[in-house]
């Protein structure tokens, strides 16, 4: 895909005074002042987890560095895929609570109704500049709670899914390596998921 995945939480009520067309430029300024120094860089930017804006007073924003990938998008569509193609091999509650949950994260249940592709429904404008061919994903703080509700139901199952994944997914082009791979990376989601649910936020996902 040749994308990176730049992932932020933030507060949407501190977004909504900002004006439609300002408001990723606004948490791109934020995080990453431009008068920061390259200590500040060298020291944060390569950090895992979430990074926090240097001046403290503007904490209500934060990125999300993972762990478990490079930062490239092509991690995250692949576990997406991955989902797409065990989903039908999972016990029918199960399924509903990862449905649930990684819809509009890294797996699209109808891609022709992504809202990420039109600015989350109006939030935000849709990216014109060739850099952000477009927004990746949008979760406002009302999705971000159905999500976090559905993940600790999907969480102490997450092994039911080893069977299916090596029946569909282990050893094809296009997928995580392994099952190992794929679950690490989907409980970093709900980790993050879960700390954006508890603060009453939202996600943004950018190229």
């Amino acid at each position: 895909m040749g994308l990176d995945l730049t992932l932020r939480m933030a507060d949407w009520e501190r977004l909504r005074v900002i004006p439609v067309e300002d408001r990723i430029q606004a948490l791109d300024e934020t995080m990453w002042p431009s008068d920061l120094d390259d200590a500040y860089h060298s020291m944060y930017g390569l950090a895992d987890g979430w990074v926090w804006p240097p001046n403290q007073g503007a904490a209500w924003c934060a990125e999300y560095h993972f762990f478990s990938t490079t930062g490239s998008y092509r991690s995250h569509s692949k576990a997406g895929d991955a989902w797409a193609d065990i989903r039908v091999l999972a016990d029918a509650s199960l399924r509903d609570a990862m449905d649930r949950f990684l819809n509009g994260l890294i797996w699209d249940k109808d891609p022709a109704e992504e809202p990420a592709l039109t600015g989350g429904g109006g939030f935000f404008p849709p990216v014109t500049d060739r850099r952000r061919p477009h927004i990746l994903l949008v979760c406002p703080p009302e999705a971000a709670h159905g999500k976090s509700r559905a993940w600790e139901r999907a969480a102490p199952r997450l092994e039911e899914l080893r069977g299916p994944f090596a029946a569909e997914c282990e050893g094809w082009a296009g997928r995580p390596d392994t099952f190992e791979e794929f679950a690490t990376l989907i409980r970093e989601w709900g980790d993050v998921v879960t700390e954006t649910a508890r603060r009453g936020w939202g996600l943004l996902g950018v190229p």
